[in-house]
């Protein structure tokens, strides 16, 4: 898993997901643009792990290696080819992979929208403090809130019934996501803080959920892409 081929298809799968990244990364300095991929395609196995469906255990099993291959960066001792790119960043990797164990708890159905921001909170601090360092970013405002918010918004669209508070499936089972997704976007500013590259992957994956909270089908043109990027870009 050492070969540049093996870490191209990892930066090639998130850039699948996310095809606008194309326009975005104009806003990225150049020589930081394969880090941020880097890091968010790691984000992304994460995001597949707390999504699993079917039997656990091999995700279960994924999620306790990552657990040792963190812990292994301070000694800078990757095995993983976005180890390679993300590794000599000194940043919190210990940190973030005592919160890896949420992920395997957040997949319960929550009882209410509190319980929901509540399991993945530690986890999204942990993320948000890693991109502090990476990025250089003295950590102000609320940073780690947009993570939380977007990794449920994430898990909503891959998950479906199974992410939503059991709250809010009491009444209409039909128009439960769109009200989760509503709640989730009432709290997830337009503009949020923390480092630029957060900033823009926040603002595209906040368009999204604003279809789906519609139930329209989503179009990112690359027109669109560009104002919206740009607007998240000035901070």
């Amino acid at each position: 898993m050492s070969t540049p081929s093996a870490l191209d298809s990892f930066l090639d799968k998130w850039r699948t997901r996310w095809p606008e990244w194309q326009v975005a990364e104009r806003f990225v300095p150049e020589h930081q643009r394969t880090l941020v991929v880097a890091w968010f395609s790691l984000l992304q196995e994460f995001d597949d792990i707390l999504n699993t469906a079917g039997d656990p255990l091999p995700s279960d099993a994924k999620l306790a290696w990552w657990g040792e291959e963190l812990r292994s960066w301070s000694a800078q001792r990757s095995r993983h080819p976005l180890g390679r790119v993300l590794e000599p960043v000194r940043a919190p990797w210990a940190q973030l992979a005592e919160t890896l164990p949420d992920l395997i708890d957040a997949r319960a159905v929550p009882v209410d929208p509190a319980q929901a921001l509540r399991a993945l909170q530690a986890y999204a601090a942990a993320v948000a403090a890693v991109e502090a360092v990476m990025f250089d970013t003295p950590a102000r405002g609320d940073v780690a809130t947009p993570v939380l918010l977007q990794t449920l918004a994430q898990r909503l669209h891959e998950s479906g019934v199974a992410a939503i508070p059991r709250s809010l499936l009491a009444e209409d089972d039909t128009a439960a996501p769109r009200r989760w997704a509503q709640q989730l976007l009432a709290k997830w500013p337009a503009r949020v803080a923390g480092p630029r590259p957060r900033r823009l992957y926040a603002a595209l994956a906040r368009a999204r959920q604003q279809t789906w909270a519609q139930d329209r089908q989503y179009q990112a043109t690359p027109m669109r892409t560009l104002w919206l990027t740009w607007w998240a870009a000035r901070g």
